[in-house]
């Protein structure tokens, strides 16, 4: 009877060792085949036309583009002061030395930068487009797509999605789920713009409509960083 249960319970451990090998394969699989599924998945994005991604335009409740007073060229702060912008997202304003980087097109709320740093990306062309932050999974997972798709040659690749807090300024209209902006540079009178268009729902077909009315080169230092 001793040996029987000896006998058992060597295979028993036998069976919840094999197991315990099997399982770590298959996460260590996981783990490894992850990463490699992300870039072929990105590869594909890359060429892909921004407009592949989100509803038309015409489905996407945008609001008119409005033209908000520039003010902040130059205007750099200490980093970590809190500036409080005048319009929400801000399109223009004083901002932290250093922008954010060049070749990230997309944040989450895990990685983004200071607001003031991605105001300073606005001053050298950039697009920003801003999201709220409590959009649900796919309609982010959308935008992080846009973000890595062939973008129109006039933005120069100056773009970039970020997630925008109701908290960090004035809370937008009710509906309204995303924004782009752009800081334009001084007309004919001397006088600059930031532009900012709200929308509903994600559409790469507006985004891409927003960005060649307000070109990369429309900027206050387009040829800065």
């Amino acid at each position: 009877m001793i040996e029987k249960m000896q006998r058992d319970q060597a295979a028993s451990d036998r069976r919840r060792t094999i197991l315990i090998v099997v399982c770590s394969i298959v996460v260590g699989l996981a783990i490894i085949a992850y990463p490699a599924i992300k870039l072929i998945q990105d590869s594909k994005t890359k060429n892909q036309a921004l407009t592949d991604f989100g509803v038309a335009s015409s489905a996407a409740s945008c609001d008119p583009i409005t033209n908000d007073a520039a003010v902040g060229t130059l205007d750099h702060r200490p980093d970590g002061e809190h500036i409080l912008y005048s319009v929400s997202p801000p399109s223009s304003g004083p901002h932290y030395a250093v922008w954010a980087p060049f070749d990230k097109k997309f944040y989450s709320m895990s990685d983004r930068p200071p607001v003031e740093n991605l105001v300073h990306n606005l001053e050298h062309g950039y697009t920003i487009l801003w999201y709220k932050d409590t959009l649900p999974k796919d309609q982010i997972d959308q935008i992080e797509k846009i973000a890595k798709s062939k973008l129109p040659d006039v933005t120069n690749g100056r773009f970039i999605a970020a997630p925008y807090k109701q908290s960090e300024g004035k809370g937008w209209l009710d509906g309204k789920n995303l924004a782009f902006a752009h800081w334009s540079a001084p007309g004919a009178d001397q006088k600059s713009f930031g532009h900012r268009q709200f929308c509903g729902s994600v559409s790469g077909d507006a985004l891409k409509q927003f960005m060649e009315k307000y070109p990369a080169a429309d900027a206050q230092e387009p040829n800065g960083g």
